[in-house]
Protein backbone atom coordinates (compact mmCIF):
# COMPACT_ATOMS: atom_id res chain seq x y z
CA UNK A 1 0.00 0.00 0.00
CA UNK A 2 2.83 2.37 0.86
CA UNK A 3 4.46 1.74 -2.52
CA UNK A 4 1.26 2.66 -4.33
CA UNK A 5 1.00 5.92 -2.40
CA UNK A 6 4.67 6.65 -3.09
CA UNK A 7 4.26 5.98 -6.82
CA UNK A 8 1.13 8.14 -6.98
CA UNK A 9 3.01 10.90 -5.18
CA UNK A 10 5.82 10.80 -7.74
CA UNK A 11 3.33 10.85 -10.60
CA UNK A 12 1.56 13.83 -9.06
CA UNK A 13 4.81 15.74 -8.52
CA UNK A 14 5.91 14.88 -12.06
CA UNK A 15 2.98 16.93 -13.34
CA UNK A 16 4.43 19.98 -11.58
CA UNK A 17 7.59 20.08 -13.67
CA UNK A 18 8.70 23.41 -15.02
CA UNK A 19 8.25 24.27 -18.66
CA UNK A 20 10.44 26.71 -20.58
CA UNK A 21 9.06 30.23 -20.87
CA UNK A 22 8.12 31.24 -24.38
CA UNK A 23 9.70 34.36 -25.85
CA UNK A 24 6.35 36.14 -26.14
CA UNK A 25 5.56 35.48 -22.45
CA UNK A 26 8.77 36.97 -21.10
CA UNK A 27 7.45 40.50 -21.54
CA UNK A 28 4.52 39.71 -19.25
CA UNK A 29 6.79 38.27 -16.57
CA UNK A 30 9.01 41.36 -16.43
CA UNK A 31 6.19 43.79 -15.65
CA UNK A 32 6.61 45.67 -12.36
CA UNK A 33 3.37 44.26 -10.94
CA UNK A 34 4.76 40.71 -11.42
CA UNK A 35 7.90 41.36 -9.32
CA UNK A 36 8.27 40.51 -5.63
CA UNK A 37 9.52 44.01 -4.87
CA UNK A 38 8.52 46.40 -7.66
CA UNK A 39 10.09 49.36 -5.85
CA UNK A 40 12.90 48.54 -3.38
CA UNK A 41 12.73 52.00 -1.79
CA UNK A 42 8.99 51.72 -1.17
CA UNK A 43 9.47 48.23 0.25
CA UNK A 44 12.20 49.46 2.60
CA UNK A 45 9.97 52.32 3.76
CA UNK A 46 7.08 49.94 4.35
CA UNK A 47 9.31 47.63 6.40
CA UNK A 48 10.55 50.59 8.46
CA UNK A 49 7.01 51.77 9.22
CA UNK A 50 5.89 48.24 10.07
CA UNK A 51 8.78 47.76 12.49
CA UNK A 52 8.10 51.13 14.10
CA UNK A 53 4.41 50.35 14.58
CA UNK A 54 5.09 46.89 15.98
CA UNK A 55 7.82 48.23 18.32
CA UNK A 56 10.13 45.42 17.24
CA UNK A 57 12.45 44.54 14.39
CA UNK A 58 11.54 41.45 12.40
CA UNK A 59 15.00 40.24 11.48
CA UNK A 60 15.56 42.77 8.72
CA UNK A 61 17.83 45.70 9.35
CA UNK A 62 18.53 47.12 12.78
CA UNK A 63 16.35 47.18 15.85
CA UNK A 64 14.37 50.22 16.81
CA UNK A 65 11.80 51.44 19.23
CA UNK A 66 8.14 52.25 18.81
CA UNK A 67 8.98 55.88 18.02
CA UNK A 68 10.05 55.05 14.44
CA UNK A 69 13.71 55.89 14.96
CA UNK A 70 16.68 53.58 14.56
Amino acid sequence: MARIILILGFITLGGCSTAPVNAWDRGNLTRTDMQWQPDPLQSSLHDHIHNAKEAAAGGIGTGGGGCGCY
